[in-house]
């Protein structure tokens, strides 16, 4: 695992699609999950968004489905920041699986802190936060990625 183990999960039976494998919508799931173990790590967790009335929204993500998982799995998440600035986050995923270590799914995802009032408006991370947030920069900045990276999506042109 190439980034900093942010979070575990066990996958349900219900998860598993007609072909044995994780349906992709669970993947983003996990994904999703493990995003919000790092709020929590950056001390945006529940008590941060109950009181602030501010969160992160996810503005993009992409996923590269490197291999199948199955019902008999268990999965390890780990993050790395690739960029931030005093609003946004550049994040990578590195979804495993727990048994043999392998490398099953890559994402990027695009965060924006965002109050939620009457109008949704950006806003700077708190100092707390953005310290947090330095943090994990420098941290990630040591670490080498371990699957691909995002890409547009195309079709090459036939041979």
């Amino acid at each position: 695992m190439a980034g900093l183990p942010i979070h575990r999960s066990a996958i349900a039976p219900e998860w598993i699609d007609y072909n044995g494998h994780l349906r992709d919508a669970y993947y983003t799931l996990i994904l999703s999950e493990a995003t919000d173990a790092l709020m929590d790590r950056l001390g945006l967790d529940a008590g941060y968004r109950e009181s602030s009335g501010c969160t992160l929204y996810t503005l993009e993500m992409h996923i590269h489905f490197l291999r199948e998982v199955k019902r008999e799995d268990e999965v390890l998440v780990a993050v790395r920041l690739l960029a931030c600035d005093h609003k946004r986050l550049h994040v990578a995923l590195e979804l495993e699986r727990a048994a043999d270590r392998a490398l099953a799914a890559t994402a990027e995802v695009l965060l924006l802190h965002v109050h939620q009032g009457p109008t949704v408006r950006t806003r700077p991370f708190p100092p707390e936060v953005a310290t947090a947030v330095a943090e994990l920069k420098r941290q990630s900045d040591a670490l080498a990625a371990a699957g691909p990276g995002s890409r547009r999506i195309e079709l090459s042109a036939p041979a």
